[in-house]
């Protein structure tokens, strides 16, 4: 969903079909109260003003070096033809990397995607070192003009997300978060405001890995390496005819963090970080 090289405005250029630019005019409202994991669930956000969905980007820059790698596994609901003719929209080489690397994350899932793929979304979803979460069933933009992704009516915002959730369960995947990440990273109040009855958190990123297309392992590391902060997102791609170079930038972005300090946690982690509101890092 995203492109970045050397700028965010070329990147929004280039990543036509996936981006992962945010939209502009995307709200900048005040951080939402995080609310704590209990019994019944994981950690989430409290609704906005007005019960709007509430929206997180990054953890409080603190001296806890956290970091969450953050995977898109997109697939539009008309992609199947493709897939059948050979296209790959999953990158099991990828999933096998962070496993031997032992690197948490996160995988944001389309409900084609798990379709697609029912095998590998099950063991994603087993294993507990990810999570999976939403990333809507037909990876259609929430947004008017979001990078040449066919627009979802509003009507249709809240369904669409319910629809992931059920092909999820479907398909039996396990450890599905309450989060949600928009197609092509495109949202505004109304988008925000037709997925307020669905309980979910927004998530968002504040490191763009630029992997989407790209051919340049090492270009896409240092994008990564030059971003992150204590508590950043990092968005990438778990599709391998998309972004074919992710899983080398990973074996070399992995080694290179945790010489730093940094360690690799899940969103919800983040999330449940926030709520504990530890002092700013100057």
């Amino acid at each position: 969903m995203n492109i970045f090289v050397r700028s965010v405005t070329l990147a929004c250029v280039l990543g036509a079909a996936l981006t992962a630019c945010g939209a502009p005019g995307t709200p900048r409202a005040a951080r939402p109260e995080p609310v704590p994991a209990t019994a019944s669930g994981p950690p989430t956000l409290a609704p906005g003003p007005a019960g709007v969905t509430p929206v997180f980007r990054n953890a409080p820059r603190t001296g806890d070096r956290t970091v969450a790698l953050t995977f898109d596994a997109d697939m539009t609901a008309d992609q199947g033809p493709r897939a059948a003719a050979g296209e790959r929209f999953d990158n099991p080489r990828l999933v096998a990397t962070l496993r031997r690397l032992r690197v948490p994350a996160t995988v944001f899932m389309t409900g084609r995607w798990a379709e697609e793929y029912p095998a590998q979304a099950r063991s994603i979803g087993s294993d507990p070192l990810f999570e999976v979460a939403n990333h809507s069933y037909s990876h259609h933009a929430f947004t008017a003009d979001c990078y040449g992704l066919p627009t979802i009516p509003g009507a249709r915002m809240r369904a669409d997300v319910e629809r992931a959730f059920d092909a999820f369960r479907r398909v039996g995947v396990r450890r599905v978060m309450p989060y949600f990440r928009f197609p092509g990273g495109c949202y505004d109040r109304r988008a925000l405001r037709a997925l307020s009855a669905a309980g979910v958190t927004a998530v968002q990123w504040d490191v763009v890995s630029g992997d989407a297309f790209a051919t340049d392992a090492d270009a896409v590391a240092r994008d990564v390496l030059d971003g992150v902060r204590p508590g950043s997102v990092v968005v990438m791609h778990c599709t391998r005819s998309a972004a074919p170079a992710t899983e080398r930038a990973v074996r070399a972005v992995v080694p290179r963090l945790r010489e730093r300090g940094y360690r690799f946690v899940r969103v919800s982690e983040l999330i449940g970080a926030s709520h504990r509101r530890p002092t700013l890092v100057p």
